[in-house]
């Protein structure tokens, strides 16, 4: 990967990072409201609670653009961190902080789905 295709995909991943900051600075939504109403509360439950869900979405993503700056920063961006091949541009493209070429992820969501409970699923997946 030249340095050029480097500095962009730093430059749109530190963009994302600001943006997912941004957006985690806002946590208004999973503030605790009490209503007279017993339908209202219900309704701020299942606010609160797609918030929250958010939030973890948004959390986990914020992890993933840090470590690929991380990974620009030490020279491993654009390797799989499984198989330590090249992972495909059009892949980065798509998903500038992907960790894995197509093949580990693939293979990382088949076990996932099917073990959602169990910790060190990919790597025993991916040991295999």
């Amino acid at each position: 990967m030249t340095k050029t295709e480097v500095a962009k995909f730093k430059q749109i991943l530190d963009a994302r990072l600001a943006e997912l900051a941004r957006l985690l600075r806002n946590r208004e939504a999973i503030a605790i409201e009490k209503s007279a109403d017993a339908l209202d509360e219900v309704q701020h439950a299942a606010e609160r609670e797609l918030a929250i869900r958010n939030l973890d979405r948004e959390s986990g993503l914020l992890r993933q653009v840090k470590g690929a700056l991380i990974r620009i920063d030490d020279g491993s961006y654009g390797v799989c961190m499984h198989c330590e091949e090249d992972i495909n541009p059009k892949r980065l493209n798509a998903v500038p902080w992907a960790q894995y070429c197509i093949s580990c992820q693939e293979l990382a969501d088949r076990r996932s789905a099917s073990e959602d409970s169990e910790d060190g699923v990919f790597e025993d997946a991916l040991a295999a």
